[in-house]
């Protein structure tokens, strides 16, 4: 393959991959406010501790709005040690609910595209 289409297949794959991270985000900082209440940039940081999760704040706090939105979550105001107060996220109990009824889906999902790709590429 040429440098130009090698450049293409990269691009292509980039696009698809970021189509996933963005199929998943939603459950992903669900599952990270079940286990503890954090303020948005700490998600974002939590996220980008995982390259392959990374997004950026301008995606992560348009996320929490509209999850606030639908009730699945919860903020509050808290004083900060180190600098203006911090608006924090905590999972409602329908939230809870959403959470355990997505990780269900995942798990399906999960299931069967290993299963379709299994012995596929290797």
């Amino acid at each position: 393959m040429n440098e130009a289409g090698s450049e293409r297949v990269g691009r292509e794959q980039d696009l698809w991959v970021s189509q996933i991270r963005k199929g998943v985000v939603e459950v992903v900082i669900l599952g990270l406010l079940a286990r503890e209440q954090m303020y948005g940039s700490q998600l974002v940081d939590e996220l980008s501790a995982h390259p392959e999760l990374a997004i950026s704040a301008g995606t992560v706090y348009p996320l929490l709005s509209r999850l606030r939105k639908t009730g699945v979550i919860d903020s509050t105001w808290q004083e900060s040690p180190v600098g203006p107060p911090r608006k924090y996220y905590r999972l409602t109990d329908a939230g809870a609910t959403e959470l355990a009824e997505m990780t269900k889906a995942w798990s399906s999902v999960s299931r069967a595209v290993d299963s379709i790709l299994k012995g596929a590429v290797e």
